[in-house]
């Protein structure tokens, strides 16, 4: 009956040491931040960048300098 009792501890103890051991790495790996940029569409040609690289003139997007410029001139767009 003793090497039963022993087993037992020895069973009882792994599995506790176990799901402990789950549990803890659960909380001490954060889940990584998914990060979106707002996207606007270049009044030029359409395309779709990111807000933080486009540029902007009145209420109007663009993708790059040329494009802005060609938008602004009188027979642009």
């Amino acid at each position: 009956m003793g090497l039963f009792r022993l087993l037992f501890w020895i069973a009882l103890i792994g599995a506790a040491f176990w799901l402990w051991r789950r549990f803890a790495q659960k909380k001490t790996a954060p889940k990584p931040r998914q990060t979106t940029l707002p996207m606007v569409r270049c009044a030029q040609c359409g395309v779709h960048v990111p807000q933080d690289q486009a540029l902007q003139s009145q209420d109007r997007w663009y993708c790059s300098r040329a494009h802005l410029e060609q938008d602004s001139t009188p027979g642009g767009h």
